[in-house]
């Protein structure tokens, strides 16, 4: 397999170790594939855990599943376990605490810790948990994202509507990562993603200058979120980022689109989407318009016409009958706000 390739490194679980082994499977395992840690765990049932590492072009990605329990990384384990990366710990489910020399920091499911594996530090996580973690070298990390590295721990996600929006955007491309895949991803391409968004989240931590492309990053993610909301506009949308509408307008012009045509075409694919799965007669689709921020059923039929060159009800009456409906060549310029 290229060394730039998508790929599945290695995968473990303990669920089939004796329980009092598992502990030191779970250390033997985290030491080869990871970094060197000790383990404890807390629970009647032992330590149950499972890993999945991934390479993702120059960079590696491991999706870890487990009970509570605690793994630390002693002055011990870094100096006689070398590790020279920078990790990047998104939890998606459960709550931890993250012990450091120079403090303690409290996450919770959707928050991000960055971390420099040089130094000791314990993880402790309370309950069940899931998380993504990025393990990206530390000469990479210094030459894509801070170029002194990580002088101490960071938490991100609950500072402000942009830092989560990133942490958001950063969660869902991971997720994909881990997820089912078709063929044809390009490594480079998504590392580059993935190490952009952290880059992203660094540099504003330091007071870097957020440039177009983060202001677009954070627009769309809060979009996406906000969808629902018939009030969602671009006004809305340029306060939460602290600028102007016309500055928003100029981040999207570069895009070519609009805010409020990138707003209306989020919702119109949303809502075909509903509308084509099988089985959704029972919801009337004045709902599912309503449900995605259409408030006057005259302007979403019209717009949806529009865009896809079917009615609502075609491609819902298309999809109970397992056909498929195309969508027209209509482009999404084409349909006015």
């Amino acid at each position: 397999m290229p060394a730039d390739a998508i790929s599945v490194i290695s995968r473990a679980t303990t669920e089939d170790i004796a329980p009092a082994e598992r502990v030191h499977f779970w250390e033997e395992y985290n030491r080869k594939a990871l970094v060197g840690l000790s383990c404890r765990s807390y629970s009647d049932k032992g330590l149950l855990a499972t890993q999945t590492n991934l390479r993702v072009g120059g960079v590696r990605l491991a999706h870890i599943t487990g009970n509570a329990h605690v793994v630390e990384r002693t002055p011990h384990l870094a100096r006689s376990v070398p590790n020279d990366s920078v990790f990047a710990s998104l939890l998606v489910k459960g709550d931890a605490v993250f012990y450091h020399q120079d403090g303690c920091l409290a996450a919770g499911t959707g928050d991000l810790v960055v971390y420099d594996t040089r130094n000791p530090y314990l993880f402790g996580f309370s309950s069940s948990m899931k998380q993504f973690l990025v393990d990206i070298p530390g000469e990479l990390f210094a030459e894509t994202c801070v170029p002194g590295g990580v002088p101490v721990p960071m938490l991100f996600g609950r500072a402000s509507a942009r830092e989560g929006a990133l942490v958001s955007a950063l969660g869902s491309l991971l997720g994909g990562l881990v997820g089912p895949r078709q063929g044809g991803d390009d490594p480079g391409e998504l590392q580059h993603a993935v190490i952009g968004l952290i880059r992203l989240l660094t540099l504003q931590r330091y007071g870097g200058p957020m440039s177009s492309l983060t202001q677009r990053i954070i627009a769309e993610e809060h979009i996406e979120r906000h969808l629902h909301d018939p009030k969602l506009d671009a006004a809305v949308v340029a306060a939460v980022l602290g600028i102007s509408v016309r500055q928003l307008s100029r981040v999207f012009e570069a895009a070519g689109t609009s805010p409020a045509r990138y707003i209306l075409e989020r919702r119109l694919r949303r809502v075909y989407a509903e509308l084509s799965r099988p089985g959704t007669r029972d919801t009337t689709i004045a709902d599912v318009a309503y449900r995605w921020g259409f408030s006057s059923q005259a302007h979403f039929a019209r717009v949806f016409r529009a865009r896809f060159g079917h009615t609502p009800s075609e491609v819902r009456s298309a999809a109970s009958s397992a056909e498929t409906v195309p969508c027209s060549p209509a482009s999404a310029d084409a349909v006015s706000s």
